[in-house]
């Protein structure tokens, strides 16, 4: 991992020149941004978000500022080391799943747990509020934040076996984005498998996976429609991401590109996650309408029977966080909790 980090360190500062190597002698010298996620290239991420968001930039810097998209399929296109990348300067910017490796954005994870959030609008923006209040700032100390989002509420999608109830999870196998959700899925007897969103297709259909835990959108985006049938969609949680900026990457820009960035994120990119996720969760429910699977739609009476089922594992995984260092876990989960209802409460 070290020597991938170097070896490819070496390679940017020879592109752009930013991300922790000379500054630039004059403003026309900044030509290169370079920009990853994890996700394929076709994807919202990069067609709605970072493409135009790029484009923008450019437009708006008159040219001096331009910038290279890596994809999942790209060398810098693994989760687990979006952050990595960012915070050694081998990437100037990422967009990242928060909970792809464990133990990182604690802070963050309580947006996850179950039922805080089913809108992913309302969810997104009680992560900021949070973050702008310094709540969660600590998490994202040695980056320069862009915006931090979560999805709309998450669906059990499975190969064999209908999810109708909570105890029909049990001793399923199925893909988790986050500890968190590791955590509720082992409390109901399922094996939590973590695997990044390139090897679920290949693990579904071998059957070394019985489902998973996601988005309308990745069983869409990632042609897992193919091989699921039955999707229980009960909003029972969500992920969060981040977009995030190496600090010396940004420093370094002249103060007016800066602006302009700080113009572009923040509560402006913030805004928009809503209506993005909702575009791409309908393009997979869509689909799968049209392959005749089974959607089981859970009403709230059942919702909130499965909310009380949760508890005991809620109040464990509150305990575990205040055990490792965040001794404010229930404090920042109520308000999560209540941020995302007054969000909700006023679409």
């Amino acid at each position: 991992m070290r020597r991938f980090l170097a070896a490819a360190f070496g390679a940017a500062l020879t592109l752009t020149g930013l991300g922790g190597g000379a500054a630039p002698a004059a403003a026309q010298e900044i030509t290169t941004l370079k920009i990853s996620h994890y996700l394929p290239a076709g994807h919202g991420f990069q067609t709605d978000f970072l493409g135009p968001w790029a484009a923008e930039l450019e437009q708006r810097t008159n040219g001096r500022v331009k910038a290279e998209i890596f994809p999942g399929t790209s060398s810098f296109g693994n989760a687990a080391r979006q952050a990595d990348q960012v915070r050694v300067g081998v990437i100037d910017i990422a967009l990242g799943l928060r909970g792809i490796p464990r133990g990182r954005f604690e802070r963050s994870s309580v947006f996850e747990l179950p039922f805080v959030v089913s809108d992913a609008g309302a969810g997104t923006r009680a992560m900021w509020e949070m973050y702008k209040s310094g709540a969660l700032a600590d998490d994202y100390k040695d980056y320069k934040v862009l915006a931090l989002f979560v999805h709309n509420g998450g669906l059990f999608h499975t190969t064999n076996t209908p999810v109708r109830e909570l105890s029909d999870l049990n001793g399923l196998r199925l893909r988790t984005p986050s500890e968190a959700v590791s955590v509720m899925l082992q409390s109901l007897g399922a094996s939590a498998v973590g695997l990044p969103p390139s090897e679920i297709y290949e693990n579904l259909q071998k059957g070394t996976l019985d489902g998973l835990v996601t988005t309308w959108d990745l069983v869409g985006a990632t042609r897992l429609n193919e091989v699921v049938k039955y999707h229980t969609d009960g909003r029972v949680y969500t992920a969060g991401f981040y977009v995030i900026m190496n600090r010396r990457s940004f420093d370094k820009l002249p103060p007016d590109v800066q602006a302009i960035i700080d113009d572009m994120s923040g509560d402006t990119l913030v805004a928009k996650f809503g209506d993005w996720w909702a575009k791409w969760d309908k393009a997979g429910r869509d689909d799968a309408v049209a392959r005749g699977h089974e959607i089981i739609t859970v009403d709230e009476p059942t919702r909130d029977r499965w909310r009380t089922e949760l508890t005991p594992m809620i109040d464990a995984y509150l305990a575990r966080l205040e055990k490792t260092g965040v001794t404010d876990a229930r404090a920042l989960y109520e308000q999560a909790m209540a941020l995302t209802a007054k969000y909700e409460a006023a679409k």
